[in-house]
């Protein structure tokens, strides 16, 4: 067993990852072999990611809040706590909070061999943003 006492700061999200107010606690990064990662991410209302995608899967489960998330070329879903998002390999999207309301998500990525774990893109549109969510 190991336990590791907090003692990395919360870091604010880059502009060049993320639109409007986002923060970062990084909750796991396993030893090599593994190439795990897990942060929890917070969102303040409106705040979400840019375009993106990943070498492998990405699984976010949401903790607080109400958020927002897409697929290139697919509706904007609504998501809740206790929902369980799995984005594919290479699967383009985004994620963030509703307009109104901050979202807080736990994010599982997994890096490939040369440990790469997220590829960034352009800065999703307020009208992709504002989008009418499915259902």
């Amino acid at each position: 067993m190991q336990i590791t006492r907090s003692s990395v700061a919360t870091v604010k999200g880059p502009a060049d990852w993320f639109t409007g107010d986002v923060y970062i606690d990084a909750v796991a990064a396993a030893p090599d072999p593994s190439r795990v990662s897990a942060n929890l991410v917070h969102f303040m209302p409106g705040a979400r990611t840019h375009w993106h995608r990943h070498p492998l899967s990405q699984t976010v489960f949401v903790t607080e809040g109400v958020g927002l998330c897409q697929r290139r070329g697919g509706p904007v879903e609504v998501i809740r706590p206790g929902d369980r998002v799995l984005f594919e390999a290479y699967e383009e999207h985004w994620h963030g909070a509703a307009p109104d309301r901050l979202m807080v998500h736990l994010a599982i990525n997994e890096g490939d061999e040369h440990h790469a774990v997220v590829h960034w893109g352009e800065p999703v549109t307020d009208d992709e943003y504002r989008a009418e969510p499915a259902g």
